[in-house]
């Protein structure tokens, strides 16, 4: 969503690193573009408007006139400024301290509310809570059903007491239903059932709507929640700030929730309702998967759309998807000096493929930005390939790839549906990478080009050899060279002075004290100096 927004500012920004100080007309234009890139992406007028002014008054302070580096201090402000747009710092969800915490989902038609609820009950009961879901929108049709099938992937039971409206009965059962009575009766059989948190679906309504706001109304007054979330779609540009607006003043909500974050369309909606609204973004939804859900972070989102990637959420979900026991047996096999097998590469494959799509966990990578294409032309079914090929070996052979020969790799090719030149190449790969976790594991580092002869960097030459000694010259046969040593005390060339004197000289005489005014320093210097 915030690809050609972030290609725009990553444009701006190398422009600006091939200058080493910036003047005022340089400031200008940078600020400019940025105002073109941010109203380009739907972003709120007023939010630009505010955004470019913060920008602008930092980028002509002494902030970045004394900097070594203005580009880079430019960046940093733009990342400020962000982050700030974003909501500042991350908020966690608001828990009763006598439980249950009431969620009511609130939002427009279409926005995702009832799969978000899903999403968000998976989420905290993965977080060791144990929510219950109440289907109390009954008026979309099938809208209780798709919660039940939902709540049902999620492992989370729903409270659902009437069956909505239906599809072929023209909306007969929406008058026979009271949502109000559906979440008072949901808050009470969370409270018999010792569920810590109730999350109520809501139907979707428009802003417009005056008697289906008051419906939302009378519900938040029924169930006395503890969070309201607006569920914005992100999709809708700048409607989307409008609406949350007309939320605000007609049932109120104390934080958002972004929607379809993986969509195409222009990302406005994202950078716009949390600086309108006064509100924060706690939560997004990345994909149509319930495990596509995650906690947002204004500055990880800042970073993702400036190009600098977001190692912290990488990090996270490696540490869900990897299996900590497994992770240190690797390491310590990898310590003790065994080979890196087959068999443990394909325990890696797997690790990755519950951390979910690749494309998500390359895009979250430092500088990215700049191989999108190829990221995005990646085959998500080639990590399907490469576990294929691996499980239609034999044990002896994922251990011992070397046996591997011309008839066995046919055989290993028809067994996973794939061709000889397919297996050659997995097996040069997992080749370089067994050298590289060799050479990792012996502590000498990847190496740099053209130093592997250095001590420490991991060359063969070097390793377990100490540079040799200076020998020592004895009285030269030279007459002339004779009579200078025999001056010099007798002391053979080579042979260090006595403690105390200047190559024989007796005590070296005090240096004398260097003037500051004339004291010659390297420029920087002097500019730090301000001299």
């Amino acid at each position: 969503m915030f690809a050609t927004l972030s290609d725009r500012l990553t444009s701006t920004f190398r422009n600006l690193r091939t200058k080493g100080r910036l003047s005022e007309a340089d400031i200008d234009a940078t600020v400019r573009e940025i105002r073109r890139a941010l109203l380009d992406a739907d972003v709120a007028v007023q939010v630009v408007r505010a955004f470019t002014g913060a920008v602008r008054e930092r980028a002509l302070s002494a902030e970045v006139s004394g900097a070594l580096n203005p580009a880079q201090q430019i960046v940093k402000i733009v990342n400020d400024e962000l982050v700030a747009v974003l909501g500042g710092v991350q908020r966690p969800l608001a828990l009763a301290k006598n439980p249950p915490t009431v969620i009511l989902l609130a939002g427009l038609q279409g926005a995702g509310k009832t799969t978000l609820a899903g999403k968000l009950a998976l989420h905290l009961r993965e977080k060791g809570h144990t929510p219950l879901l109440v289907a109390a929108d009954l008026q979309r049709p099938n809208a209780v059903t798709q919660l039940q099938v939902v709540g049902e992937r999620a492992g989370v039971p729903v409270y659902a007491p009437h069956p909505g409206a239906r599809e072929g009965y023209e909306g007969a059962d929406v008058a026979a239903g009271d949502p109000v009575a559906v979440a008072r009766d949901g808050l009470a059989t969370a409270r018999t059932r010792q569920h810590d948190v109730l999350i109520v679906d809501t139907a979707g309504r428009l802003g417009v709507d005056a008697e289906m706001m008051q419906q939302a109304a009378d519900i938040r007054d029924a169930v006395q929640p503890d969070e309201i979330l607006f569920v914005v779609d992100a999709m809708i540009g700048q409607d989307a700030v409008l609406t949350a607006q007309a939320f605000a003043d007609g049932v109120g909500f104390t934080g958002v929730v972004l929607s379809k974050l993986d969509g195409d369309a222009r990302g406005g909606a994202a950078l716009s309702v949390a600086s309108v609204t006064g509100r924060p973004i706690l939560f997004a939804s990345t994909g149509e998967k319930l495990t596509d859900f995650e906690v947002f972070h204004p500055d990880r989102m800042a970073s993702r759309i400036l190009d600098m990637g977001d190692v912290m959420s990488l990090i996270e979900q490696a540490e869900k998807a990897f299996d900590a026991e497994q992770a240190e047996a690797m390491a310590g096999k990898l310590a003790g000096g065994e080979d890196f097998t087959l068999e443990d590469f394909l325990v890696q494959m797997q690790g990755l493929r519950q951390m979910g799509s690749m494309k998500k966990m390359l895009g979250m990578l430092p500088g990215m930005g700049q191989m999108r294409e190829a990221i995005e032309g990646f085959d998500e079914r080639e990590v399907d390939r490469i576990e294929a090929i691996v499980r239609s070996m034999t044990p002896a052979e994922r251990r011992a790839p070397k046996i591997i020969n011309g008839s066995r790799r046919a055989r290993i090719a028809r067994g996973s549906g794939t061709s000889p030149s397919d297996v050659n190449q997995l097996l040069e790969r997992f080749t370089a990478a067994q050298k590289m976790m060799k050479q990792m594991a012996r502590g000498g580092g990847m190496g740099l080009p053209g130093m592997g002869n250095l001590p420490g960097m991991g060359g063969k030459k070097s390793r377990g050899k100490t540079p040799p000694q200076r020998k020592v010259k004895g009285r030269s046969g030279n007459p002339a060279k004779r009579a200078q040593q025999e001056r010099d005390g007798g002391r053979p060339a080579g042979v260090p002075s006595a403690p105390g004197s200047a190559f024989g000289l007796g005590a070296p005489a005090a240096p004398p004290a260097a003037d500051p005014a004339t004291l010659q320093l390297p420029p920087g210097i002097e500019k730090l100096l301000g001299r």
